[in-house]
C-alpha cells in the first residue's frame, strides 16, 4: 500500500503486479497490508498497517509503508533496517534526511521507472511526480533487486562503504 499526500489527506495506492514478477520471490510476510482488502503482494502472511509497526516480524519482508506526514517513513525504516530481511518500498526523494538516513544503512537500491500504482478498486493511477525505490535489506533483498534490474525495473546503486 502506498500512501501520496495529497491536499492534506492520504489516498490508498496499492503496488502493480509487474512489480513483483521482476523481483521474482515470495516474501513471508507483508508488514504494511491495508486492511480488508486485496493486493498483488506474493506473501505468505501479512500484518495491516498501522500495526504492522507494533507486531513482530519474521522472515523475508515486503514493506510498503504509508508515506502520509513529514515524519512517517521514519519508524517503518527504522523497524525494516532493525529486522534486516528484505525490501521496502518507498518515494525516490534522494533530498529528505529520512532517505539520506536509509542509505547509510542499506545493502542496495533499486530506482525504478515510474510506477503506475493501482487505486483500490484496481484501476491504474497517472504517473506519478516522482519516482519510487526499493531498498534491500539482507542478500535475498539484493539479489531480487539485482533480478529486476536486469528485466528493466530500474538502476540499482549501493552506498560507497557496500562498493568498496
Amino acid at each position: 500500500m502506498s500512501h501520496w499526500e495529497t491536499a492534506g489527506a492520504s489516498d490508498e495506492w496499492y503496488t502493480p503486479p509487474h512489480v513483483f514478477e521482476a523481483l521474482g520471490c515470495r516474501f513471508d510476510l507483508d508488514v504494511a497490508h491495508p486492511a480488508a482488502r486485496t493486493t498483488h503482494v506474493p506473501a505468505k502472511a501479512v500484518l495491516c498497517a498501522p500495526n504492522g509497526l507494533l507486531a513482530d516480524w519474521y522472515g523475508f519482508v515486503w514493506m510498503n509503508p504509508p508515506f502520509g506526514g513529514r515524519n512517517a517513513l521514519g519508524p517503518w525504516l527504522d523497524k525494516f533496517f532493525a529486522h534486516g530481511n528484505g525490501i521496502a518500498l518507498v518515494p525516490d526523494r534522494t533530498s529528505a534526511p529520512w532517505f539520506w538516513n536509509a542509505w547509510r544503512r542499506v545493502d542496495a537500491v533499486l530506482f525504478t521507472r515510474k510506477i503506475r500504482f493501482l487505486r483500490p478498486d484496481g484501476s491504474e493511477g497517472v504517473s506519478p511526480s516522482n519516482g519510487t525505490a526499493l531498498m534491500a535489506a539482507g542478500s535475498r533483498g539484493v539479489a531480487a533487486l539485482d533480478l529486476a534490474r536486469s528485466r528493466g525495473l530500474g538502476i540499482l546503486a549501493w552506498p560507497e562503504r557496500k562498493a568498496a
